[in-house]
C-alpha cells in the first residue's frame, strides 16, 4: 500500500499518541508478505487468514460486553466472568498457542503510519513484522504488516534489558488506517481535556 501523504493529510495521518493496547507481533517471511499483499490488493480483508478469527470473536465479544456493562453493570460483569471461564476452558481443550493467546497489554507510541514498542530482543532494520492490535477501550481490531525502521536499547523493563523498536506500517487496509486515525484523535482530545481540567483545578 502507498504510505506517502502530503500536506494536511500527512499531518492527520502522523498524529502520534502514547497508548496502552493489546498487541502481538511476530516476524514474517517474504511469502507471507506476498500473500497479505495479494489479499489487500484484491480487496479481501486479511482477517480471513487462519487463526485470526479467534481474535475477531474475542474483540467482538468484548465490545458487546462493554456496551452491556454501560447499561447494566452487574449483568455486564457477570457475562464477563462467564466469558473468561469459557476462554480458559477452550484454551485447555485446544492446547498450543494461537494469535489470540499472544495478545499482551503493552504501552506503545501509536499513529496510523506506525508504532514504537518495547521488545526483549534486538531486531534488524528492514525486518517485516506481523501485527495484531486491539485498541482499547472500544476493542477495535487492526491487523497489518510493518517494517522495522529503528531499534535501540531503552533501559530495563521488568528487570530485562529492553529494545525500543520503531516500525512503519507497510501493508494495512485503508479502513484500518482510518480507524487508527480516529483512535489517535480521540486519545489526543481526551489527554488535552484532562490537562485542561487539571489546570483549572
Amino acid at each position: 500500500m502507498d504510505n506517502q501523504y502530503t500536506g494536511g493529510e500527512c499531518r492527520r495521518q502522523a498524529v502520534r499518541v502514547e497508548d496502552r493496547i493489546l498487541l502481538s507481533w511476530s516476524p514474517v517471511t517474504r511469502e507471507k508478505v506476498a500473500e497479505v499483499k495479494e489479499y489487500i490488493s484484491r480487496g479481501i480483508p486479511p482477517y480471513l487468514q487462519e487463526g485470526l478469527t479467534e481474535i475477531q470473536l474475542y474483540v467482538g465479544t468484548q465490545s458487546a460486553l462493554a456496551r452491556i456493562q454501560e447499561r447494566d453493570e452487574d449483568l455486564g460483569l457477570f457475562l464477563q466472568h462467564l466469558d473468561t471461564k469459557v476462554n480458559m476452558l477452550l484454551q485447555k481443550v485446544s492446547g498450543g498457542v494461537s494469535p489470540f493467546d499472544r495478545l499482551v497489554l503493552q504501552e506503545v507510541t501509536l499513529s496510523s503510519v506506525g508504532l514504537s514498542f518495547l521488545a526483549d530482543q534486538d531486531m534488524a532494520q528492514g525486518t517485516t513484522l506481523e501485527f495484531n492490535l486491539v485498541l482499547l477501550p472500544d476493542y477495535v481490531y487492526v491487523y497489518c504488516l510493518g517494517e522495522v525502521v529503528g531499534c535501540r536499547p531503552s533501559g530495563a523493563a521488568a528487570g530485562v534489558l529492553a529494545q525500543l523498536v520503531s516500525c512503519q506500517f507497510t501493508l494495512i487496509m485503508e479502513e484500518d488506517r482510518e480507524r487508527l486515525v480516529q483512535h489517535s484523535f480521540k486519545k489526543q482530545s481526551l489527554a488535552l481535556r484532562n490537562r485542561r481540567l487539571s489546570a483549572d483545578s
